[in-house]
């Protein structure tokens, strides 16, 4: 062949094998309003895809703390349609955009959005209550931005919203002080001039004051005032030891005992232990006394399904008691009857000496009970307490005897002095 000839052939050959992969677009194409035809394919397909790109916003999601914009990518069809196309055509593109991470992405979004409730809380001491208010809580409606965001990728969208929502937690403020409103108050009278009765009282009530007896638990006051000795604090007063008032570490404690005794009674608290004096005393009814030492103690059950809480103190010649929790809707009194009056025996005499020398002292026979009234008055029931007998003191006197004076009352001692 000759050698112009075969340039000629290759030439010719080269341009036909290049024409398969670097073909042009059919003259009077038009795609998406780009007139695209005699362009080679390459770059008909750059100019449509930079049509389109300009057509498009990013996606973006509102949300309340701050916007998610996204540039997803485009998937379309270009390539096959400047191949396919024929002489004056015109046609659209078709496309599509793509969010390969889009569940992550949109539970990501939700979990910066979102808050979790706080619950309110009570905070409870010897100087009352304190309240810490509740937070309610923020929410995302998950399953409806997955729905928009999917409709959002079909219908080609440019937007959507983040809808959120509030909640309360499962404890307010409200409601907590709802629960911890009183439910009972009692207070006796002491001398204050007995300085050493007088302390122990007020470190007894200092002891109880801010305890919190959780739903179905028990209060001991043993457990919770502790001994009664002088390395907790105690000093030497009267108390009741075998029917006589003598002095004893501790005295004073059993009005403490007895005064919280009718607290707990008022607030409906169920008694499990309590016990009288082997004497009467001045501060409280007969049989509503509440006598504790080193083997007896004073007990009651907490029957609500949420805390109470006490608050005492002793001012003033005041010891008293308070109790917090949820009301039942009842009302709680106490009874004392006096069933008998015991005489004291004939007082002894002692010879030779001057005066009364030991006070006699009536005994009672009595009972005590716990009456209970709905919210309008109604008498709903009335069950004893306790029934119990006081011993009657004899007297002593001397050969001359000047006006009896009455001896100070005091409190119980049985085993070691309380």
């Amino acid at each position: 062949m000759h050698m112009l000839s075969f340039a000629a052939a290759f030439l010719f050959a080269g341009n036909a094998v290049c024409g398969l992969g670097f073909g042009r677009v059919d003259r009077g194409v038009v795609i998406d309003g780009v007139s695209v035809g005699g362009l080679p394919y390459a770059r008909a397909e750059s100019l449509l895809r930079e049509n389109l790109l300009s057509s498009l916003s990013p996606l973006v999601i509102h949300a309340p703390k701050g916007d998610l914009i996204l540039d997803l990518p485009v998937t379309d069809n270009a390539g096959a349609l400047v191949r396919s196309a024929k002489k004056g055509e015109t046609l659209s593109l078709s496309f599509s955009r793509g969010w390969v991470d889009m569940e992550e992405d949109l539970k990501a979004l939700c979990a910066r959005n979102s808050r979790t409730a706080k619950d309110a809380e009570v905070k409870f001491s010897r100087s009352g209550f304190s309240y810490l208010p509740e937070q309610d809580g923020v929410a995302c409606n998950y399953e409806k931005l997955l729905a928009d965001a999917v409709r959002a990728l079909s219908e080609r969208a440019p937007e959507i919203e983040l809808e959120t929502y509030s909640y309360a937690p499962a404890t307010t403020e409200k409601l907590l002080k709802k629960r911890t409103q009183k439910l009972s108050s009692f207070a006796t009278a002491f001398d204050e001039k007995n300085e050493p009765r007088a302390h122990n009282i007020a470190l007894a009530a200092k002891k109880i004051s801010g305890c919190v007896i959780g739903p179905k638990e028990t209060f001991s006051f043993n457990e919770t005032v502790g001994e009664r000795t002088e390395e907790n604090g105690f000093e030497v007063a009267n108390v009741i030891f075998e029917g006589e008032f003598v002095p004893g570490v501790g005295g004073g404690v059993c009005q403490v005992s007895s005064t919280l005794f009718g607290a707990a009674l008022r607030a409906g608290l169920t008694i499990e232990e309590s016990h009288a004096h082997s004497l009467s005393v001045g501060y409280v009814p007969p049989s509503l006394d509440a006598m504790v030492s080193s083997s007896s103690d004073l007990r009651f059950f907490n029957p609500y399904d949420f805390p109470v809480y006490l608050l005492g103190c002793a001012k003033g010649g005041c010891v008293g008691f308070s109790v917090f929790g949820l009301p039942d809707g009842k009302i709680y009194k106490t009874e004392s009857i006096t069933l008998a009056h015991i005489s004291p025996p004939p007082p002894e005499i002692v010879e030779g000496e001057r005066g009364v020398l030991k006070n006699e002292k009536e005994g009672i026979k009595s009972e005590s009970y716990l009456l209970v009234y709905d919210k309008n008055g109604r008498l709903l029931s009335r069950s004893r307490i306790r029934k119990d007998c006081y011993a009657a003191v004899r007297g002593k006197i001397g050969n001359v005897p000047f006006e009896q004076t009455e001896a100070e009352g005091g409190d119980e001692k049985a085993g070691n002095p309380s």
